[in-house]
């Protein structure tokens, strides 16, 4: 059997894998999610052909989310693993899935999550905000969404800390410069979902920050995995809110109320300003504690 790890890549420079993965991706969405959908979605064909944004948006607000979440996942995996194994000439497992060595990460990132969204939800509750009006407890549906989260973290992982922000790292000598085109990416991903602000779109590039945080100095996806998947459970399913505009089934139902700048408005909680500045803070304190740990040299203060 060949050893992949030995290889050199097909194509030298890391940015150009990045542009053409991405072009890619949208060739295999066109040949394998589009006529799916269609097929779906049948009666929705004439409002595809009229205005394919605000369909697929209308879509993925609807009962069909769940083969959405699907076909996302299948195009995610499918060309990740075309890309990594015969232009990058590696194993998929090298974009950082091995969990050995990584449970401490992956449980800060797990508890990350409901600690950000129950913050912010505390304080929108504080302040007047924010109101839980009723508890639906249906155990079968919030396994459901937990399927779709799960999946939704581990395919977006894959792309965008995986393979973008990978390659990206080996293409700049400044990870942080890695990171933040890779988030850019990550939030242009995005950038058709239902009722998005500009507001919205910047907290969703802090959140492309956030997640590849630990992946600049451990090249590892368990953190910003279960960190996706925390946040987005704990978001949608049990607080009640919109993920990324998202309307999944829950088990709080929220009446929100207020300047859409504080609450997020249609977009849901994400989009408030206040989770800006959530997301700043926690961004800053994660980057500091794994700059110490994984290079303790750089963050030790130099002697006068």
């Amino acid at each position: 059997m060949t050893d992949l790890t030995t290889k050199n890549p097909r194509i030298k420079h890391g940015w150009l894998r990045v542009i053409l993965f991405g072009l890619g991706f949208i060739i295999v969405t066109l040949l394998i999610s589009i006529p799916v959908a269609i097929g779906l979605f049948f009666s929705h064909l004439d409002q595809l052909r009229a205005d394919p944004t605000h369909a697929i948006s209308t879509l993925l607000q609807g009962s069909h989310l769940w083969e959405m979440v699907l076909l996302e996942f299948a195009v995610s995996l499918i060309t990740v693993w075309l890309f990594r194994t015969y232009i990058d000439r590696k194993s998929i497992t090298s974009l950082g899935l091995q969990l050995s060595g990584f449970t401490q990460e992956s449980i800060i990132g797990f508890f990350t999550g409901p600690a950000l969204m129950g913050l912010l939800a505390l304080l929108l509750m504080i302040t007047g905000r924010l109101q839980w009006v009723d508890i639906i407890f249906d155990p079968s549906t919030l396994f459901i969404s937990l399927g779709m989260v799960v999946l939704i973290a581990f395919s977006e992982e894959l792309v965008f800390r995986g393979y973008v922000l990978s390659n990206l790292l080996d293409s700049f000598s400044n990870k942080w410069v890695a990171l933040l085109l890779s988030a850019l990416a990550f939030a242009i991903f995005h950038f058709s979902g239902p009722d998005l602000t500009p507001l919205a779109f910047a907290n969703l590039f802090l959140a492309g920050i956030l997640l590849g945080v630990n992946y600049i100095y451990t090249r590892n996806l368990w953190f910003s995995f279960f960190l996706h998947l925390s946040w987005n459970f704990f978001l949608g399913p049990i607080l009640g809110s919109h993920v990324s505009g998202l309307n999944m089934p829950t088990l709080l139902v929220t009446e929100i109320k207020g300047d859409w700048l504080v609450t997020g408005g249609d977009f849901g909680i994400e989009g408030s300003v206040i989770n800006t500045a959530l997301s700043l803070i926690a961004i800053l304190v994660l980057a500091l504690a794994f700059e110490r740990k994984y290079n303790p040299a750089a963050a030790r203060p130099t002697a006068a």
